[in-house]
């Protein structure tokens, strides 16, 4: 991860708040929820069946979508 990533993801986490804690990231971007980019702006698919409690996940039919800025940006910008 280039420095410039690093420092917009610590730019995004100090914009928001997390009930979670920042859990999904902890460990850099290594233990990440699942997501996948499904072309929306603002939004990526939410694949994680752990994620059930979190503010940022949309339900949407039989599955989820997230909007979390941070797990957005990561998915987008990162692909992972």
């Amino acid at each position: 991860m280039e420095l410039e990533q690093k420092r917009r993801i610590e730019e995004i986490k100090a914009g928001m708040e997390c009930s979670k804690g920042f859990e999904c990231c902890k460990n850099g971007v290594t233990d990440l929820c699942k997501a996948r980019d499904r072309g929306m702006e603002g939004y990526v698919e939410c694949l994680d069946q752990r994620s059930g409690a979190c503010k940022f996940r949309i339900p949407f039919g039989s599955g989820a979508f997230c909007r979390c800025p941070l797990r957005v940006y990561i998915t987008k910008e990162l692909g992972k």
